[in-house]
């Protein structure tokens, strides 16, 4: 069963009264919006396949396999205020970050997962036919949310080898008067950084420059959110999605200019971020000792994938610095190959696309996951 079946989409009703067209009330853009497609959790991919959800192994959206902390966990089963709304300050976890982080809490804001603080940055910015630039293959989030916020989108390809083409990127901001360009660090799915002079070429710009690093934690390499003081148009996403385990729970951030912080405050939901995510990404900021063995079995792990991928004749693996690895595939259809790979309860994320043809996203998991892949692999 293919993505867009697992994820059906509301249809919006027919008109009853023949005084109102409905459909027609609809804002215009939004008629020809195109769905982001999300993944799907274990027990409906279990119903989908006929695989027990405990016996499937998901590496298809980049979760982290070993969970939250133990910490949050306790913190969870021990909070008494879930009756009573959050702070919509956030004013505890901001303080917590701002260690973790090394900036003034009044350079960061909580989102309902780093997905919110996209929207926001672009309902911030964007008037309706505004100008934002990508450069794909990327994050499908940001066209995405472009559409819903009447932007129109422009593309810098990316080069053969996924670097940044920074030339034309420059060259497409300044013909299209974008407001906005969106760069991710690890780049997903492509698994490569983004270099500092790279980034400063397009801050010079005045550019709104979004650097996503939801993958940072495993990068092995500096975080852009230092630069925040120095350029007042550079916003640095983070989220716990990934590094922590809390992807369920939906708590991401944003490091940026504290004009920008309070404005983002004034059109934020005022209680956007939940108790239970408050809480869990609290103790996972106070529990980083443990997260951080995790992400380094995870980083042993993904060298590990790597290696062995690159024995599978018909895989071309690329190099990763985030938790996932990206690989062409020769000779075979990566969409019939991400089939197989389900029918024996092995999920991963089938790419493909205008910038990115016949490519497979596998997610890193724990050791006996990449066996169970690798076994499965080496059989097609």
């Amino acid at each position: 069963m293919d993505e867009a079946a697992l994820n059906p989409r509301p249809q919006l009703p027919t008109a009853s009264a023949p005084a109102r067209d409905l459909l027609g009330m609809v804002r215009a853009h939004y008629r020809e919006l195109v769905p982001y497609v999300p993944i799907v959790p274990p027990e409906v991919l279990g119903k989908a396949g006929g695989v027990a959800a405990s016996q499937i192994i998901k590496l298809d959206g980049n979760e982290n396999p070993y969970g939250p902390s133990p910490k949050a966990l306790e913190a969870l089963r021990h909070c008494a205020t879930y009756h009573i709304y959050p702070d919509p300050a956030q004013r505890e976890l901001r303080a917590a970050l701002a260690d973790y982080v090394g900036v003034g809490t009044e350079h960061i804001i909580a989102g309902n997962g780093s997905d919110e603080i996209i929207d926001l940055v672009l309902r911030l910015f964007l008037e309706p036919g505004d100008v934002v630039l990508d450069c794909p293959p990327s994050f499908g989030m940001y066209p995405f949310n472009t559409q819903v916020c009447a932007g129109t989108l422009v593309t810098a390809p990316r080069r053969t080898d996924f670097s940044l083409d920074v030339e034309e990127a420059l060259r497409q901001a300044q013909d299209s008067r974008a407001k906005v360009v969106f760069l991710a660090s690890p780049n997903n799915p492509t698994g490569n950084l983004l270099r500092r002079e790279e980034l400063e070429a397009l801050l010079t710009t005045g550019l709104v420059v979004v650097v996503d690093e939801a993958y940072q934690e495993f990068a092995e390499a500096p975080s852009y959110a230092a630069l925040v003081s120095s350029f007042d148009n550079l916003v640095v996403l983070r989220t716990f999605s990934k590094w922590a385990g809390l992807a369920g729970l939906r708590v991401g951030y944003g490091v940026l200019a504290p004009a920008l912080v309070r404005l983002l405050d004034q059109i934020k939901p005022p209680y956007n971020v939940n108790v239970a995510a408050l809480v869990a990404a609290e103790a996972s900021l106070a529990d980083r000792e443990h997260l951080m063995g995790k992400v380094g079995l995870l980083i042993a792990e993904r060298e590990r994938l790597y290696g062995k991928l690159r024995e599978v004749p018909y895989l071309e693996p690329l190099p990763s610095r985030a938790n996932f690895v990206l690989c062409r595939v020769q000779g075979q259809d990566a969409g019939q190959l991400k089939a197989a790979l389900a029918e024996r309860g092995i999920y991963v994320k089938h790419v493909d696309g205008p910038w990115l043809r016949n490519a497979l996203r596998i997610s890193v998991g724990k050791p006996e996951h990449t066996d169970a892949l690798l076994a499965a692999l080496n059989k097609m």
